[in-house]
């Protein structure tokens, strides 16, 4: 066994608004070969996700904060290269959240590792479709919305890891789906996955014209609503809700950004005469889930009942440009760096 070195990321400031280029800096990685109960691991992809901006702030969420100047951490998929611990071997295939570098050495326990069985599928579904984002999508719409088959959906940020998955398991089970993107090229992309409405919300950028085309899309009212944009999406989505309607409240994207306090929607109101039901959730709440998700997702992807787009920008230099392109609208499906 030998020591290895690398790269990582770490914060060289707390953006304020849109984070820059210049609030990550690079630091060096050393990954000595590893001492009782550790692993020495080389990751080959890592995730960069929207919810990695509210751990840039300080203050209590439900994760941690990040530290200026200490390693970032995110999904990250790598092999083991040595081992000290009994449970692992050279060669496995692991999940963990070591990622914003390109080599480790640590406790499996602290770094929140997973050993992953044979799937068939490529190492970098293990951080979207059949990862964090697919089980978020699958909890989200399936218990905290309680989806009913022949429900009317409809799912904001819908070209996204999570989005792209809520339409499809959505149109499995027999709904009628309204996905909402921005620009063309997305908009198609929500369309090939078998939604049966796509609104382009950069065409109708203004709160009446979104307004406009969901009521369009859906004349007798929405059921459920998966929402990952917030703002005038969940403004709108409020309006158009039938009685008893169901919202899962997955992110706000549209306001991580923010500077100064945003405004609710000023029709909340009416969550009380429609009696309808919203709920936040974090994937972690719904962990039980992992095993029939894996299962169903397994199947549906060997069926071609679910497709997944990812976007790739490879190597370890590329982390922060990876991150600001989720709020740049830059991404197609999963946004991934390939490292290895």
């Amino acid at each position: 066994m030998s020591d290895m070195n690398g790269t990582g990321w770490a914060l060289a400031k707390r953006p304020v608004g849109m984070p820059e280029m210049d609030d990550f800096k690079t630091v060096n990685v050393s990954a000595p070969a590893p001492k009782e109960g550790e692993i020495q691991v080389r990751n080959s992809w890592m995730s960069v996700d929207p919810y990695m901006r509210g751990r840039m702030y300080d203050r209590e969420s439900y994760v941690p904060p990040f530290q200026i100047g200490e390693l970032l951490t995110g999904g990250a998929v790598g092999h083991v290269q040595a081992s000290a611990h009994p449970d692992y071997s050279e060669g496995d295939l692991i999940v963990s959240m070591a990622g914003w570098r390109d080599v480790w050495t640590g406790k499996p326990q602290e770094n929140m590792v997973n050993k992953v069985p044979q799937t068939g599928l490529p190492e970098s579904a293990l951080l979207g479709i059949a990862g964090m984002p697919g089980l978020t999508a699958y909890a989200g719409i399936l218990r905290v919305a309680d989806l009913k088959e022949g429900d009317t959906v409809f799912v904001s940020g819908a070209a996204g890891a999570v989005g792209s998955t809520v339409v499809q398991i959505a149109k499995i089970k027999n709904c009628t789906v309204i996905g909402s993107a921005g620009g063309s090229e997305k908009c198609n992309l929500v369309k090939e996955l078998g939604a049966d409405h796509v609104i382009d919300y950069k065409a109708h950028d203004s709160y009446e014209a979104l307004l406009g085309a969901l009521k369009k899309a859906a004349p007798k009212g929405i059921d459920v609503y998966f929402d990952n944009v917030g703002g005038d999406h969940l403004q709108a989505a409020i309006e158009c809700a039938r009685p008893m309607g169901r919202f899962a409240i997955c992110g706000m994207i549209s306001q991580y950004n923010a500077t100064d306090v945003q405004p609710g929607p000023n029709n909340i109101i009416q969550v009380v005469g429609k009696q309808l039901t919203l709920k936040g959730f974090i994937v972690s709440t719904y962990a039980d889930m992992q095993p029939q998700f894996l299962k169903d997702m397994a199947t549906w992807i060997q069926n071609g009942d679910m497709k997944f787009e990812e976007t790739v920008m490879e190597g370890i230099e590329m982390a922060p440009e990876a991150f600001l392109g989720l709020f740049q609208g830059r991404n197609k499906g999963k946004m991934l760096v390939k490292l290895a």
